[in-house]
């Protein structure tokens, strides 16, 4: 652990990234500390621009304290990211493990539906779920699971395809143990690296796509999100511009860290690929 952490910490960017992500996810814990009460409260008058009457980043058209619906924002985008994240990796991981390990016609199988996921907008497809099974946060996290998962299949299946042939798989062979025992025991574990790069990059792509549901009227109506707050603000961002810009940058720093967390696992799980960098 502390020889990993070594290496993470070489990695400025990825500290950088670690302490905001370390924020935000304070700050979304502690929301209804900070901001006791609903975001969707009233506060103070209509447009009060950040700073005055007690608004630190300002109210929006209704009186709403801008401050309050980014925190409260904080724990939905981090929840629906998380959650959509897990869920991809779980049906990504298990059909990308079939394949590599399987071979043959299944693999040709399974990356023929992969490949046809692939071919449709991810965004649009996300769209049209989330529209069918009418605009809610279990609808969003399915839907932006269901886009997410064909990455994470194709880079198991040739973490599984590579390792398959190894000694210790060969020798587990020998053993007598079941092929799920072999994938899960024994191939998994040494695949792990690069799907936990992965996963912090798709929780990245998770919150924007979720950001941009919420800001094409698709998110929960019931649930305050960075996305519904910049898409309230677009048609007053010439007298309220706060309303837009403050959540804008909540994701884009939100976003930011989590990549810069990602280069940094995979500079920590990968020293050869750090060192070329290098």
């Amino acid at each position: 652990m502390r020889e990993f952490w070594g290496r993470f910490s070489r990695n400025r960017g990825a500290v950088v990234g670690l302490v905001i992500l370390l924020l935000v996810m304070l700050m979304a814990a502690l929301a209804p500390v900070i901001f006791p009460g609903s975001p969707w409260d009233m506060a103070a008058a209509p447009f009060v621009p950040p700073g005055e009457m007690g608004m630190l980043l300002g109210s929006d058209s209704l009186g709403r304290d801008v401050a309050s619906g980014i925190a409260h924002g904080a724990r939905v985008s981090l929840m629906v990211g998380a959650v959509s994240t897990v869920a991809a990796l779980g049906i990504g991981v298990t059909l990308g493990a079939i394949a590599g390990y399987a071979g043959g016609w299944v693999d040709d199988a399974v990356m023929r539906f992969t490949e046809f996921f692939q071919t449709i907008p991810s965004f649009i497809l996300a769209i049209l779920l989330v529209a069918i099974f009418s605009p809610s946060i279990s609808s969003i996290v399915f839907a932006i699971a269901i886009v997410s998962w064909p990455p994470v299949a194709r880079v198991v299946r040739a973490e599984f395809l590579g390792l398959r042939s190894r000694e210790f798989v060969q020798a587990a062979e020998c053993l007598g143990k079941s092929r799920i025992a072999i994938m899960v025991g024994d191939i998994l574990p040494n695949a792990l690296s690069p799907i936990v790069v992965l996963a912090s990059l798709m929780v990245a792509t998770a919150i924007l796509l979720e950001s941009a549901l919420s800001f094409l009227g698709l998110g929960d109506p019931n649930l305050m999100t960075w996305g519904f707050l910049i898409g309230s603000g677009r048609s007053v961002i010439r007298i309220a511009w706060w309303m837009s810009v403050f959540p804008g940058v909540a994701i884009f720093l939100t976003v930011l860290a989590l990549n810069l967390v990602g280069e940094g696992l995979s500079d920590a799980l990968n020293p050869r690929l750090a060192r070329g960098r290098a």
